[in-house]
């Protein structure tokens, strides 16, 4: 999140409320992280600060798909399946296995699905994950089922009675809160922050001090190290707070059969060699 300038000039206020009951918040770590965000969210209404409201409602409600993900949102985790032995005559057996990235689909691969998991969910669910779950958080990646199904229909000779039923990402219990903790320490930063631009004596922040506070604690910066910013404040993810969660992003697009991307291809040349011949015809009418 690059929190920039421009938005304190229709600020008429001379101070800020709501500092002490975020600084409470943040250092109360037996409160919910969604209270803190709360807070935040109202400290920035009264600041008339965009971006750091935005900021704090992704958190509360969650980034969708088309987000760009802040790094501290992006966790390792292996890739887990299960699979169903479906033998004739005999019940069917169960059994869960770590799988390499490389046994995975190419459509999968191509999405760029591999060991490391996006958490899009908003602070409130990812709380109530780790309090249903005791040691890992199961996260569907988006078209697993699809995956699933494609795994399925691979098996080699000798599997064919073999179902892939899930697909999913096994993630530690530490690691989803962590994510917590790196909210909660931003949103502490963010307060020492004012705290040190405010001088002696001086009650309620200003606009002024919020907005650099803001650019000092709060410049997030994306996956690939660059500059993550915000532009969707309303934007809300819809998820189930359970211990095996979907990330709610589209499903991969259905591939194009070899017939279809071959007529394109060729539609394409036609109209180069088209336009190649009218412009033939100009050159010898000149």
């Amino acid at each position: 999140m690059s929190v920039g300038q421009g938005r304190l000039d229709a600020v008429t206020t001379s101070d800020v409320r709501g500092l002490e009951q975020l600084e409470r918040a943040v250092l109360d770590d037996t409160a919910s992280l969604a209270s803190a965000l709360r807070q935040c969210l109202l400290l920035a209404g009264y600041a008339h600060h965009e971006e750091l409201r935005a900021w704090a409602l992704k958190e509360l409600e969650g980034y969708a798909a088309a987000d760009e993900l802040p790094s501290y949102r992006k966790v390792l985790a292996p890739l887990e399946a299960e699979f169903v032995v479906n033998l004739p005559g005999y019940s069917n057996q169960s059994n869960t296995q770590r799988i390499s990235v490389h046994r995975l689909p190419r459509s999968a691969r191509e999405r760029g699905i591999g060991e490391s998991a996006p958490i899009r969910h908003g602070v409130r669910e990812l709380e109530a994950l780790i309090a249903i779950s005791d040691r890992r958080v199961h996260l569907s990646p988006p078209g697993s089922t699809e995956y699933a199904l494609e795994m399925t229909r691979q098996q080699q000779i000798g599997q064919e009675f073999t179902d892939v039923t899930s697909l999913y990402w096994a993630i530690a219990k530490p690691s989803i809160e962590g994510v917590l903790d790196h909210i909660r320490t931003r949103l502490t930063q963010f307060v020492a922050e004012v705290r040190a631009a405010m001088p002696a004596g001086q009650q309620n922040p200003d606009p002024n001090q919020i907005d650099s506070a803001a650019q000092q604690a709060l410049n997030i910066t994306g996956g690939n190290n660059s500059t993550f910013h915000i532009t969707a404040p309303n934007a809300k993810a819809d998820r189930g707070a359970t211990a095996s969660a979907n990330v709610n992003e589209p499903a991969p697009a259905t591939p194009q059969p070899w017939w279809h991307r071959t007529s394109v291809i060729w539609t394409a040349v036609a109209a180069v060699a088209a336009i190649a011949g009218v412009i033939a015809t100009v050159i010898v009418a000149k």
